[in-house]
């Protein structure tokens, strides 16, 4: 995606002449064929963050995107109107023929609202213009119509960009990986979900053409073609989903195999593997680490074993014997599988990854087999564009386990990967086997709500139980080195980082305190000139900031982190005006003293309450001069103090703390 990187790089350093770019972005997008090729939504997301970060001005990238879409809108009238009904039969509009159907069903019926709708209907917005030339619709009727529209979706579509440019510095600032996390897993979601369901219409709408192919194929090869037509039989209405599986299977099989043929001669992960595992490491924070921990443990045996004897006791109930038995051959002969090919295959883990964790992934394959074979079983039940649903609710699930997974380094993107397919080869083959011999048909909706209920209650139950045991197994390990005390009190706190290791250079927080010794008496000095200590911020307390009559005293400060690790000890004191605190945040350093004494890097800060569009409340740093520090300062009078250095800019020092000796014995006289 360099490309659209660059596109919106150029548009922010060239604001005035970004309007033609942003004109021509709106105008491709409703020119009709065009218009489906054309990334529109993306980059009108870019567009609108940078009106929000001040780079562009909103109300003319607003008009500039209307006058695009309107003159799009406009063209493809104009080619409808030229070419009328033999449009359908010109290149490249008779490769489209359904979505010309569905605007001309659009415009017969609902003509003045199809217009306006249409243009918020992703496929259908660039052909219903041209339909409404090609059924002669009255130009000025449609313009009146198309300008309200046009203006309406440049407003609406720059409008989510525009919100989250004008919010990100406030929340970048306190939550920067934990948005990067969120967005991260709504990409790998929508991949996903494009993914199945551009695949699933591919399919449906060439199942019987392929067939025919078969078909005719095995009349050509009669030889061979007796065992497809022994599959494959053309008098049952079932015969092109069973050959469209035969064929995924085939492929996906292919896929699989060619993956770990290349893991197994490479003998190590791919490049790949080793640049996500290390992002996702980078990415560490303690808010987004307890929602992947609970989303990792989705698919352990309590949540995926409760779904399916609810599933398979249901099947016995209602006497489907037949059900029954391919429902639990299918789960137990799978995990076998897995089980035989974990202690076959042997791949390097990635780095801090328990024992256990190898390839394929019993976690990801698993739950790939069981809701994958479910929505085989279900989906054949299901009229119409229906039948989509549970491959998408089944490949969200698997996403979301995969994801939590990756993010805590149980397993390399290949294995991850490799997982999936091998599961999904599984219940392929299990699915052809099942819909060629179980032809019988029965209520699914039942058993549909027992399933993805039970599945959802014991996730909701068990995912968060688990959410501490499984960040344990996972916390990162690093090497400490070994300081003595009166070398780090004399030179080598220098050794110690000066600065968070953030990219953007606004977040690299100066790390101006450093503290050699247990935290319980700092902590107890603290307290006693008025320092609260405040828990590590919950996702509860976190959404607690979205109510605005919660007072800002009353309000966390969210958590931050340093290589990948949030602080171990917060310390704030409320200033006299309401609308700004002091925190002391303190970290593991990395090093210990050579007495065993633990050692400790942190950042003295003035938050200020802060409201981005009025929508929520955070608190964020704002330079203070050395106030805060000062004030930390003031608050351990009584330990050994010293400042190091100054750092150049700002002009602060860093403060060095250690307990006071123990008083010694009293002389005697």
């Amino acid at each position: 995606m360099s490309w659209l990187d660059a596109i919106t790089a150029w548009i922010g350093a060239n604001p005035v002449a970004a309007g033609l770019v942003i004109f021509l972005i709106a105008f491709c997008d409703a020119l009709v064929i065009v218009g489906i090729v054309v990334p529109a939504l993306p980059l009108l997301f870019a567009v609108g963050t940078l009106i929000g970060l001040g780079h562009i001005n909103g109300p003319y990238a607003v008009a500039c995107a209307a006058l695009g879409a309107f003159a799009g809108d406009a063209s493809s009238y104009w080619l409808g109107h030229r070419w009328g009904p033999r449009m359908r039969e010109q290149w490249p509009f008779r490769r489209y023929p359904q979505l010309l159907d569905r605007g001309e069903v659009l415009m017969r019926r609902h003509a003045p609202k199809a217009i306006l709708s249409a243009r918020y209907i992703g496929a259908v917005r660039p052909f219903v213009p041209a339909v409404a030339g090609m059924l002669r619709y009255p130009f000025r009727r449609y313009a009146l119509v198309s300008a309200l529209a046009c203006v309406s979706w440049g407003a609406l579509f720059l409008a989510p960009g525009w919100l989250f440019g004008a919010s990100y510095d406030a929340v970048a600032a306190v939550a920067d990986r934990l948005a990067i996390v969120l967005l991260a897993l709504a990409a790998a979601l929508a991949l996903v979900w494009a993914i199945v369901l551009y695949s699933w219409r591919w399919c449906a709408d060439h199942a019987d053409a392929l067939l025919a192919r078969v078909l005719l194929w095995s009349q050509t090869h009669p030889h061979l073609g007796r065992y497809a037509t022994a599959l494959i039989d053309p008098t049952r209405p079932r015969s092109a989903s069973l050959l469209l599986l035969l064929v995924c299977l085939f492929g996906l099989a292919w896929l699989w195999f060619w993956l770990l043929g290349t893991l197994l001669v490479r003998g190590e992960p791919l490049l790949l593997d080793v640049a996500v595992h290390d992002s996702m490491r980078a990415l560490r924070n303690p808010l987004a680490d307890r929602l992947m921990a609970a989303l990792a443990a989705i698919g352990d045996l309590p949540v995926l074993g409760v779904a399916t004897v609810v599933a398979l006791a249901w099947l016995l109930w209602r006497r489907r014997w037949l059900s029954a038995g391919y429902w639990l051959a299918t789960s137990a002969l799978g995990a076998a599988m897995v089980a035989l090919l974990g202690v076959m295959i042997d791949l390097p883990p990635p780095p801090g990854a328990p024992a256990g964790f190898g390839y394929p992934p019993m976690a990801i394959t698993m739950a790939t087999i069981v809701l994958g074979f479910f929505a085989v079983m279900i989906a054949r039940e299901l009229p119409g564009r229906r039948r989509v649903w549970p491959y998408l609710l089944g490949g969200t699930l698997v996403t979301l386990l995969g994801f939590g997974r990756l993010y805590l380094g149980a397993h390399w993107l290949s294995e991850s990967v490799g997982g999936a397919l091998l599961g999904i080869v599984w219940l392929l083959l299990a699915g052809i086997v099942y819909r060629s011999q179980v032809r019988r048909s029965f209520n699914m909706r039942p058993l549909s709500w027992a399933f993805y209920l039970a599945f959802a209650v014991a996730a909701l139950w068990h995912a968060p139980r688990a959410a501490e045991s499984v960040l344990a197994r996972f916390q990162p390990v690093e090497q400490r080195q070994q300081l003595a005390m009166a070398h780090w009190w004399s030179r080598d706190w220098r050794m110690l980082p000066a600065s968070r290791n953030e990219r953007d250079p606004s977040r690299r927080w100066l790390l101006d305190v450093q503290y050699a010794g247990p935290l319980a008496p700092l902590q107890a000095r603290m307290q006693a000139s008025g320092w609260t200590p405040q828990p590590q911020a919950d996702w509860v307390a976190t959404l607690g900031l979205l109510d605005r009559s919660t007072a800002p005293h009353a309000q966390p400060v969210l958590p931050a982190t340093l290589e990948a690790e949030a602080e171990t000890l917060l310390l704030r004191r409320d200033l006299a005006d309401g609308q700004r605190v002091q925190v002391l945040r303190l970290w593991r350093a990395p090093a210990v003293l050579d007495d065993g004494q633990p050692l400790w890097v942190g950042a003295s800060q003035t938050l200020q309450w802060q409201q981005p569009l009025g929508l929520f409340g955070l608190w964020n740093p704002v330079e203070d001069h050395g106030q805060a520090q000062a004030a930390v300062r003031d608050a351990l009078a009584g330990m050994q103090l010293r400042e190091g250095d100054v750092f150049p800019a700002p002009q602060r020092s860093v403060l060095l703390i250690r307990p006071s000796p123990p008083a010694g014995p009293s002389p005697r006289r």
